[in-house]
């Protein structure tokens, strides 16, 4: 039996998820990234249970930190520390099946799913969720990597997705092409802004998300830096030094 991402250290969590796996061998606890929300349960689970913890390497931190906002290193589980790090293709037998780490880099730059070939089934983390779009907050997120990411996985013939938040996905190929159209629509959108004179990230949002609960704009924020790394990787746009929350930015022109 393996869990995947267990979730926060709480003793009361934990103490359900063990009331649930009563009286199963639990061999593995598979983690995709270390968001907070995600793998610090894990070293309970093995204290209690003897399990190996698998999964996603360590949470590297990124320079410069915080790209200019927020401290994101506090989002993730600085004392994760797996057993064993899997990397793109490693396999793990257990029971009747077997597990498969996909590297998907974008939400954070550790992140894995972990596909179910038996099943046609991929446990996608937050790299997919049901519920909502995935923030990409820079320096660690990045636009360019997650979209090469979901390109990737239209390729494979999984048939089901399990999200770490949110319902099965059971129409993985439509929901990754809709996944792409929204993302293409916001880029459209931010160099819209950047052609009626916008420069900053906070009249970008402020536009752009005008009917959406301020309480919200942060993150919006964020994802907003990240396609902006993207159109200047592409050439598309341009910036005034580093491309952080506080730059100044512009349509390049041709």
């Amino acid at each position: 039996m393996a869990i995947i991402d267990p979730g926060p250290d709480d003793p009361r969590h934990i103490e359900a998820l063990l009331t649930a796996i009563a009286g199963e061998r639990l061999r593995y606890v598979l983690v995709t990234h270390t968001h907070r929300d995600h793998s610090p349960a894990a070293r309970a689970l093995r204290q209690a249970t003897g399990a190996t913890i698998a999964g996603c390497a360590p949470y590297t931190p990124r320079e410069p930190p915080g790209a200019g906002g927020p401290n994101l290193d506090a989002a993730h589980d600085l004392t994760y520390a797996p057993d064993i790090v899997l990397t793109d293709g490693d396999e793990l037998v257990i029971g009747g099946g077997s597990l498969v780490a996909v590297a998907t880099p974008g939400h954070t730059a550790n992140h894995l799913c972990f596909a179910l070939a038996e099943e046609r089934a991929l446990f996608t983390g937050d790299h997919v969720m049901a519920w909502a779009t995935t923030v990409i907050a820079p320096p660690d997120g990045s636009m360019s990597n997650y979209l090469a990411s979901i390109e990737r996985l239209l390729a494979r013939p999984d048939r089901i997705y399990w999200p770490a938040h949110g319902g099965p996905v059971c129409d993985p190929p439509r929901f990754l092409r809709a996944l792409v159209h929204h993302r293409r629509g916001r880029e459209t959108a931010i160099l819209r802004r950047l052609e009626t004179g916008d420069e900053t990230i906070a009249e970008i949002v402020a536009h752009i998300y005008a009917g959406v609960d301020e309480r919200l704009h942060p993150a919006a924020a964020m994802t907003a830096l990240a396609h902006l790394e993207d159109l200047i990787a592409r050439g598309l746009v341009d910036c005034a030094g580093r491309p952080v929350l506080q730059a100044r930015f512009w349509r390049r022109e041709g």
